[in-house]
């Protein structure tokens, strides 16, 4: 996953504006509580953040990849 489909999901998933700040604003626990801003410049790749926020709040599988999405493959080292 790019960073640019991680927006793309976003805005999907949560809509554009309340998206937008949840991804500013909501910090991610099981990532040393970032938000989804600063785990994305700190280097975490975008699937792992995104799993991490959908997870956080409550996104179902079904509904996380969107309607056009499949879900890309986890990272090979599987570490955040």
């Amino acid at each position: 996953m790019r960073e640019r489909e991680f927006w793309q999901l976003v805005d999907e998933v949560f809509g554009r504006s309340y998206g937008r700040s949840l991804s500013r604003d909501q910090s991610l626990t099981a990532l040393d509580s970032m938000t989804s801003v600063e785990a994305l410049a700190a280097g975490i790749q975008p699937r792992v953040v995104w799993n991490v926020l959908c997870d956080q709040m409550d996104i179902p599988d079904s509904r996380r990849w969107g309607r056009d999405h499949n879900a890309p493959p986890m990272p090979a080292d599987g570490r955040f």
